[in-house]
């Protein structure tokens, strides 16, 4: 697994900070309920902080079926149970939804919001009427350069630029010529920076193909209609989908198209595991989901009880990292679990 030189020292740093807030929970001290809260099968372990109990909500853009945030509930699940913390889930693809499900929270008066940015200005408003009613919110995955503004505590995530930039030097040393970057929300600003990051630095040429990542049948007809198309003129020697379960659509939709392209994915889950082994897919481009529900849903445990900012206000980067067919027997026995 290779982290981008330029990601290397955040994201070392976020994972000594989840190692030392595990240390930090399991020495609370007094209040709240008895430790019978155990975590579940995480990988996080230990028993619940025996400290007064706070409600921390999670608002998120997943669409139906995005196995990508099933592993960060995971992790904030795992946290969740340490650290005496009833969660609460909810999810939109819609910003305007997304807006109303942060509001409901608010009526609800939980102890802590976090919330993904992929479209920012949706939830610019209701996040200012979080922050006034003393609600502390942690951004996560999506829209970095908007968490300070809109008055979070601070952001967990990859640099969506620098990860898509390491895409494009990766197709670089592999020879790639023409590649396809799929991408299946229009108006996530998060995946935007994805591709414009794989232009900046890939020697070749990049399309963007725009797919209806709800319908995955849609999508992989898209995706294959498009390598088809290419084969009468530049041929794409290499597709970039931006969500793991968009990578089995393009493997499908390349068998269909005749193409020889190199299919290259971000985010992991079991299924893009087995594809590497299968080396139907070249590398993935690993932003440790787990790792940005534990550390959002401890950042605010820590805020309320410690008076804590982890990163002192500045991204914590979770990623990137590229995993290739090399990767997979370390890997394997986590993915399988749901918490990589």
């Amino acid at each position: 697994m290779r982290t981008n030189r330029k990601a290397a020292g955040r994201t070392a740093a976020a994972l000594l900070t989840a190692c030392a807030l595990a240390l930090v929970a399991g020495c609370s001290g007094s209040g709240g309920k008895d430790s019978e809260d155990k975590a579940d099968d995480g990988g996080g372990g230990g028993t619940a902080a025996k400290i007064p109990r706070m409600k921390i909500a999670m608002v998120t853009h997943s669409g139906e079926g995005d196995t990508f945030w099933d592993i960060v509930q995971s992790g904030a699940k795992v946290a969740a149970a340490k650290d005496n913390v009833q969660f609460l889930y909810a999810a939109n693809k819609e910003g305007k939804e997304q807006a109303q499900l942060i509001q409901s929270y608010i009526d609800q008066d939980v102890d802590g919001l976090v919330v993904s940015l992929a479209k920012p200005e949706a939830v610019k408003a209701v996040l200012a009427k979080a922050t006034a009613a003393g609600i502390p919110v942690v951004t996560i995955n999506s829209g970095a350069e908007f968490s300070e503004p809109f008055g979070a505590l601070g952001h967990i995530g990859q640099d969506e630029a620098i990860a898509g930039e390491a895409v494009g030097e990766e197709l670089n040393k592999r020879g790639k010529k023409k590649a396809l970057c799929v991408i299946h929300e229009q108006g996530n600003v998060s995946l935007e920076e994805r591709c414009a990051g794989v232009k900046k630095t890939f020697e070749g040429t990049v399309e963007n193909l725009s797919v209806e990542g709800t319908n995955m049948p849609a999508s992989t007809s898209s995706i294959e209609a498009k390598l088809q198309s290419g084969k009468a003129t530049d041929e794409f020697d290499a597709v970039v989908t931006l969500g793991a379960p968009f990578a089995a659509a393009s493997v499908k939709a390349k068998e269909g198209a005749g193409s020889s392209a190199e299919i290259n994915t971000f985010d992991l889950n079991e299924d893009v595991v087995k594809q590497l082994k299968a080396k139907e897919i070249g590398f993935a481009v690993d932003q440790q989901p787990y790792l940005q529900g534990y550390l959002a849903v401890d950042e605010l445990w820590l805020n309320k009880n410690n008076g804590n900012v982890i990163g002192g206000g500045k991204p914590v980067l979770t990623g990137p990292a590229l995993v290739t067919e090399k990767d997979v027997p370390a890997l394997e026995k986590f993915t399988a679990r749901g918490t990589r």
